[in-house]
């Protein structure tokens, strides 16, 4: 089975925030609080990403006292490499959606309605002269 190269709008959300701070260590909570996802939206996400040798985890070592321990996310190096291009793609593919539609949009405007005569200026009728 072969990668898949494509990421959901929330994955490449997460993407761009661990590319922000590729070499930190960040826990969920506060990957959650970036990106707005919910958790049952953020781990599974991150789950298959550590799958994919994308991001690694590890356990927090000191954890704060009365707090339990938690999981910590950071991109691998070729996570980083697969982010970054990722990213990139995604921004192009918007650009060029963007375009196009612009593009629809402005072809259907100068479009005539079948059977529609052309319009001519509105301004205001010249008085009759006698």
């Amino acid at each position: 089975m072969g990668s898949r190269t494509e990421f959901s709008p929330q994955t490449l959300s997460v993407l761009a925030t661990l590319c922000e701070q590729p070499s930190v260590w960040q826990h969920g909570y506060a990957l959650a609080r970036q990106t707005g996802l919910k958790s049952g939206t953020l781990y599974p996400i991150l789950i298959r990403l550590a799958d994919r040798g994308l991001v690694e985890a590890c356990w927090q070592d000191e954890p704060v006292p009365g707090r339990p321990r938690r999981h910590l996310y950071r991109l691998t190096p070729g996570g980083a490499a697969s982010a970054t291009a990722a990213l990139a793609e995604a921004e192009l593919a918007g650009a060029e959606l963007a375009g196009a539609e612009l593009a629809k949009a402005g072809s259907a405007s100068t479009k005539a309605r079948p059977g529609a005569s052309p319009r001519r200026g509105r301004g205001v009728a010249a008085p009759a002269v006698p």
